[in-house]
């Protein structure tokens, strides 16, 4: 499974880079609103530090989206153009396929609409389980649903877990075989601890204490 980090902080991308673990980053205008930088500038940075990073579109009609979509495309071999769960978004994700732009289908919740979005031609789809168990659904329950669809089927698009909460969220994702996880910063930094390794490594330098 791919690791991603969530965010718009090149800080971030970077010492989750340094781990020798991540393979891509999901951006959103509310992440890069909350850190005020420049769009292209924070995309094009993070471009050099993995091998995919979505950038979000913002316009809501499939022509403009297009736009932005070539837009984005063109600053760098590693921009993945991410595009709403929409009408018009699936015929932005058509348009992309046919002329070779790799679309990350954002802001899916139902496993109707993943379905849809791989027959459009999405490169990666987002279902956002946290926001699901917010409303009282099921969330790592739509992954099960949506894992199971592709393997009934030969679908190109990969499955990516979104909006996860906390570290057993991505262990089920990993159980359910989905393709990748993207995981904020927080969350991230929970991954590589536990108390018994805690413990174990004092004891350790303690007992060696004791040997000097």
């Amino acid at each position: 499974m791919k690791y991603f980090i969530d965010t718009a902080n090149v800080g971030e991308v970077e010492e989750v880079a340094s781990w020798g673990v991540l393979d891509g980053v999901t951006t959103n205008p509310s992440l890069v609103a909350k850190e005020g930088g420049d769009f292209k500038e924070t995309v094009l940075k993070m471009c050099e530090l993995v091998n995919e990073v979505s950038a979000q579109v913002t316009a809501t009609e499939s022509d403009e989206m297009i736009k932005q979509a070539e837009e984005y495309s063109g600053w760098h071999k590693n921009v993945v153009v991410k595009v709403p769960m929409t009408i018009e978004g699936l015929k932005t994700i058509k348009y992309c396929k046919e002329k070779g732009i790799r679309t990350n289908c954002t802001l899916v919740f139902s496993a109707n609409q993943a379905v849809l979005a791989a027959k459009a031609g999405a490169s990666m789809i987002s279902p956002f389980i946290g926001r699901l168990d917010d409303v009282g659904q099921d969330g790592m329950g739509l992954i099960a649903e949506i894992m199971t669809i592709w393997d009934n089927y030969d679908f190109d698009t990969e499955v990516l877990v979104a909006s996860t909460r906390h570290p057993r969220h991505i262990v089920e994702a990993a159980e359910l075989g989905a393709h990748i996880c993207t995981i904020p910063f927080k969350v991230f930094e929970k991954l590589p601890k536990h108390q018994l390794t805690d413990i174990g490594l004092r004891k350790f330098l303690d007992d060696w204490d004791k040997v000097k």
